[in-house]
This record gives C-alpha cells, structure tokens and sequence, in this order.
C-alpha cells in the first residue's frame, strides 16, 4: 500500500512570536518535550517495520519542530529506509542545516516559512542557500499580508529561479482583486489559496492513501476532521481506509485541499505533493488570458482557480 502520513504530535513549542499564530512563543515545559519525543520515536521505530508499504510522512508540528535534535534523527533514520519515499516537515527555517549531510538528500524536502520580522532576512536567506548547496529540496513561503508584500518580493528576486515560491492568504482575509493579482504575481497559484475550497461530499484521497497520526497514534482521514478512523500501532486503522467524500463543507488549508480530488493539484505538484513543490516552473497568466476550468469549479463559480498550471 502506498500511504502519506501527515504525522502531528503534542510539540507546541515555538521559538517566533508571529502575531497570526496561537502558538508564537508557547513554552512546552520539559515533561511535555519528553513526551513528544518518545511518541516520535515510537512513530520512527512503527515506520521503519512497515516494510510491505510504501511510506511518505509530512512532519507538521505546531511549533518547529528542527530546533528539537529528535525531529532531525527522525527525519535522517526515515530517509534511509528503503520503503520511504519522501520524508519532509514544515519549519521556519531557523535551526541549523548541517545535520541534512547525514540524510538521503534525494528523498528529505522542507517546506519553509519565511516569518518578516521574526529572523533577519539575510539570516533566512543564507538558510535557503544553504539547502540549495547541499542539494535538498525545498519551497519557501510566505503569509500574504500586506506587511510582508515589499520583503516577499525582495525574497522571489534572491531566490533561484527554480525554488518555488508560495504565498499563503492570512486567515480571515478577504482580498481585493488587485490585492489578489499583487500576490499571483509572486505566486501563480496563490487563487488556490485566495478562497476556501467547497468539500462537502466531494471526493478527497484523505482517508484512503492520506492519513493524519497524532503523538498517541490516533488515525483520523485529516487535521480537519476529528473523526477516528482507529490506531496506526494496532493496526485497526487499516480496516477504516478507503474512499469517502469529506464531511466539512469547506477546506482551506493547503495540506487538507491538496489532496481533494476535485482540484488538480496532485498533477501540478507531481513528486512535490507533501514539500509543495511544482512539478514544473509556474507562470502568471496575462491579464485577460483564459484559463481552463473545470465542471466543479464551474459549478461553483470560480472562475479564478485554473485547471492547470498556466
């Protein structure tokens, strides 16, 4: 079976203080570290005797979770198992690069978050060159707020041309249409991320080859989605994995929608899906340019979001 983990244990912790997130600066106190350790461990130590699977696991802790030494001895052991296709984690980049050296770099992706005013750009910007010599994978991203627009620019103009650059609409923000064409410049598929995505019924791989793991091993289709589908240790998950159309009415998050099978983003992000990498360099249609839709996004009068990558 093939089966993407997006694996989320009790790790809150966050070294940034940015102000549109609940968990800027949390503390975890040292029982809660240990905790979080061994449940990664015991994922690690579950992953590495799936040998009849074929495995690719997203990290996505609420706080960051490489300045941990645990989430980087994770990230090493799972690369170099053979049944593992691909091990990535979200970061804010701020913890060291050299421990990639130890890792299977054709199989480790980061996706990184660019936080303006959290770590000095030339510090972020020396991380990224850092992963490109060591040949890692990796996208870079930032959240579309209009205090982030000028240091998101500079960001796209220093970056190779074939690192991807997303943008992330701030939650809760309703954006203008020349707000909207400011970010698409930098990010042609920033209109995936303008509007929440209408779920309700539709088909979604969640819960079928796409699962979300907790630090207790609980099984649930998605982070969106508390209903339990059973335990990854016991194996009673399994018996619960097939396909099913989402129980929310909308999606909004691009780790829940990406894999929604209405939207034709496991095309464009070919071997990228868990790091958000495209399979091919993105363009910014011309103003005015068609763009081919789909019934669904017809039907929904989105005439905003294209089929494919322009």
């Amino acid at each position: 079976m093939d089966l993407t983990i997006l694996y989320r244990g009790p790790l809150a912790s966050c070294d940034y203080d940015c102000p549109y997130c609940p968990f800027a600066k949390r503390r975890d106190s040292g029982e809660q570290l240990r905790t979080d350790r061994a449940a990664l461990e015991r994922f690690t130590d579950w992953a590495a005797t799936q040998t009849d699977d074929r495995l690719s696991v997203l990290f996505t802790p609420w706080g960051e979770g490489l300045v941990r030494s645990w989430y980087r001895r994770a990230i090493v052991e799972l690369s170099r198992l053979p049944h593992v296709g691909r091990v990535a984690i979200q970061t804010n980049l701020s913890a060291r690069t050299g421990w990639l050296t130890g890792a299977e770099r054709d199989k480790v992706a980061l996706w990184c978050t660019y936080h303006p005013g959290q770590t000095p750009y030339d510090r972020f910007l020396g991380r990224c060159r850092e992963l490109s010599d060591l040949g890692v994978r990796y996208s870079v991203g930032v959240v579309g707020l209009d205090d982030h627009l000028a240091e998101a620019r500079r960001l796209r103009a220093a970056l190779p041309d074939e690192v991807y650059l997303w943008i992330n609409a701030a939650e809760g923000h309703t954006y203008t249409d020349e707000e909207a064409d400011r970010w698409t410049a930098l990010d042609p598929l920033f209109p995936y991320s303008r509007h929440p995505h209408r779920s309700a019924g539709l088909p979604c791989r969640t819960g079928e080859s796409v699962i979300s793991v907790d630090g207790e091993g609980t099984v649930r289709r998605c982070h969106f989605v508390r209903a339990e589908l059973g335990n990854l240790y016991d194996g009673s998950y399994r018996r619960s994995l097939g396909p099913r159309g989402c129980p929310a009415e909308v999606c909004d998050c691009h780790i829940g929608y990406v894999h929604l099978e209405t939207l034709p983003l496991y095309d464009i992000f070919a071997g990228g899906v868990l790091e958000r990498i495209p399979a091919r360099p993105q363009t910014v249609p011309a103003r005015g340019q068609a763009l081919t839709l789909s019934p669904v996004r017809l039907a929904e009068g989105r005439p905003d979001l294209p089929d494919v990558a322009p």
